[in-house]
């Protein structure tokens, strides 16, 4: 069992939950029959980051400013709550310190409240978004959103490809470090993911976990578990870790020069890889090329269907994605699927009841939400939200059969009609 610390909603935080299975944790799948449609609620936004959900009906969006930051001056983030049908602002917060630029990340918290890292701070704010406490983190980087344990305990880490990341622990009642900060033994771009109590780290070079030691009150560096992805190749680093209780899965070529969208922007010209590690032994482990295409690159982890076995991975500089079959006790993979000209490079929803895969597309010089069928492939939906920028961030489901999609220009609600 992991994410127990999340509010019991169908999705309390970024990916539906710290494993970033991507699928909610309660609710049924859009279940889209022949004839039927999707439609799209757009409303304009400024540098959105995501939606998660709390009690029925409730619907959180963390948005944050960024110009500010082209003039090096510090940034700030802002929590509303909006209407989940209309989009419509209920309640909003002040706007909440944050200095450094980057997306960051809210969940809602066990306890109820919501909790947000943006920037070099931490926020505590109500249910009316009214906040409640703010904790300044030690180091002077922007920090890309956050896990919460099973312990209760919120961890996050600076975002760097030079020296060394850092972890801080947070004592999410006293908002105040929970223990000292720890240092990283190489940098980290990737978000963290957790399993109970131990936190993954997709490093520059290595994949790498600390577990939380109730003794000492401290995280503990796994030494066994390490594993070195890049190794003598070229590759860039990876981005965030899908753990499916059995494996790590993610992505490499992480580098790219993103200003409005992915396609075309990767720096390296070599192909992006899908790696599999196992969890119990980090010397079985896989890297797969995706498409094979040079100049491959990602942003975001890819997706695992756990019921029927099914792997997703995609290359956004190259307009591909691929789907494979997984085999649990071989550990092959066997290819089931793949689109070219596909403009995916966001994270994902898996509706696991109904096989459904939302994804976006983007096409026209727009953003496209695509719900595919994830044995298939086969196209189940599809609705236009518009806006320039193509999505890189965080989706959510909704509360009925509906989800909500967010880029850096746009929040939709998209339904089925």
């Amino acid at each position: 069992m992991t994410g127990e610390a999340y509010y019991p909603s169908p999705w309390p935080g970024e990916d539906g939950g710290p494993a970033r299975l991507s699928t909610p944790l309660s609710g049924n799948g859009l279940n889209i029959q022949p004839g039927e449609k999707l439609k799209a609620i757009v409303r304009k936004i400024h540098m959105g980051t995501m939606t998660v959900l709390g009690d029925p009906g409730e619907v959180f969006l963390l948005t944050h400013t960024m110009v500010r930051s082209k003039f090096g001056l510090p940034t700030t983030c802002c929590v509303e709550r909006v209407d989940f049908q209309n989009l419509k602002t209920i309640y909003k917060s002040p706007r909440l310190q944050g200095g450094p630029a980057w997306p960051g990340g809210i969940a809602v918290h066990l306890n109820g409240d919501l909790y947000v890292v943006y920037g070099r701070y931490a926020h505590r704010l109500n249910r009316s978004c009214e906040l409640v406490a703010s904790f300044q983190l030690p180091i002077n980087r922007p920090h890309n959103s956050f896990v919460i344990l099973d312990n209760g305990l919120l961890v996050t880490k600076d975002i760097s490809d030079v020296g060394h990341s850092t972890l801080s622990v947070i004592d999410t009642s006293a908002m105040q470090a929970a223990s000292p900060p720890t240092i990283c033994p190489e940098p980290s771009i990737a978000r963290l993911s957790a399993v109970g109590n131990t936190v993954y780290v997709i490093g520059v070079k290595t994949a790498f976990r600390y577990h939380w030691n109730d003794a000492s009150g401290m995280l503990d560096f796994d030494q066994a578990w390490r594993f070195n992805y890049i190794g003598g190749s070229t590759q860039t680093y990876g981005w965030d870790a899908v753990i499916d209780g059995k494996n790590a899965w993610f992505m490499d070529n992480g580098k790219h020069t993103y200003m409005v969208k992915m396609i075309g922007n990767g720096v390296r010209q070599t192909p992006n890889n899908l790696i599999r590690v196992s969890l119990s032994d980090s010397n079985d482990a896989q890297i797969i090329p995706i498409s094979g295409i040079k100049g491959g690159s990602i942003t975001n982890p890819p997706l695992i269907d756990l019921q029927r076995r099914v792997v997703i991975a995609f290359d956004s500089s190259n307009r591909f994605l691929r789907a494979w079959r997984f085999d649990f006790d071989t550990d092959a993979l066997s290819p089931l699927w793949e689109k070219s000209s596909f403009g995916c490079a966001s994270h994902m929803i898996l509706y696991s009841d109904t096989g459904e895969l939302v994804t976006n597309d983007y096409h026209n010089h727009g953003e496209e939400v695509v719900v595919l069928d994830i044995e298939t492939g086969s196209e189940k939906g599809r609705t236009r939200i518009g806006g320039i920028s193509q999505g890189v961030v965080f989706p959510s489901v909704g509360w009925g059969r509906d989800f909500y999609w967010t880029t850096f220009d746009r929040l939709a609600r998209v339904s089925v009609v």
